[in-house]
């Protein structure tokens, strides 16, 4: 089982002292706050092709590095990097091929259904304002994607005053940058 493997290899990291190399306290030492994809491909990719390592940034992750709402999770967490934490500026990251690019609701409601999620919790949803298919929805550009979650944050009035706030594309094969905007420009 995967879980008593993590947890016997657990075990040993901890005894052999393995945690050392990874000591650091909890400020960014670059103090950036991150807001990528939860994309396999980027766990260790997208930190060394920014060069950072741990203790340099602070990094949120989802899905499609989405900001839905400017009182979601991922707000909230940004600006509590930017305010508690001393992260002075913000990075949107996205990725191309991104399998939020063009994702359908309806599919992952059809696997829902077929896990046992039935048709009146979902009319329930509806009737309380909650439109999963909507709430499930992807991009068509993940350019534009970042701009519209930069904007989001730019445009927010809790934002600290003069927080950068950068949109850029990594390619995840190779690790390569894309500017979509400057925060620095705004």
């Amino acid at each position: 089982m995967l879980l008593d493997e993590i947890l016997d290899y657990n075990s040993k990291f901890v005894e052999e002292e393995k945690y050392l190399d990874y000591k650091t306290d909890k400020f960014p030492n670059k103090k950036l706050a991150i807001l990528s994809c939860m994309d396999t491909r980027l766990v260790e990719l997208l930190p060394r092709a920014l060069n950072v390592k741990n203790g340099d940034v602070k990094m949120v992750k989802n899905a499609g590095a989405i900001v839905t709402d400017p009182f979601d999770s991922v707000v909230r967490s940004l600006f509590v990097a930017a305010y508690e934490l001393k992260a002075d500026e913000i990075m949107v990251i996205g990725h191309h091929g991104c399998g939020m690019k063009n994702f359908d609701g309806a599919s992952t409601i059809s696997k829902m259904k077929d896990q046992g999620v039935n048709d009146e919790t979902l009319t329930t949803l509806e009737y309380a304002g909650v439109n999963v298919n909507d709430w499930l929805q992807g991009f068509e550009s993940v350019e534009t994607s970042v701009q519209n979650s930069v904007a989001i944050l730019r445009n927010h009035p809790l934002l600290p005053k003069d927080t950068p706030v950068h949109g850029l594309v990594i390619d995840p094969e190779t690790g390569k940058l894309d500017l979509v905007t400057k925060g620095y420009q705004q």
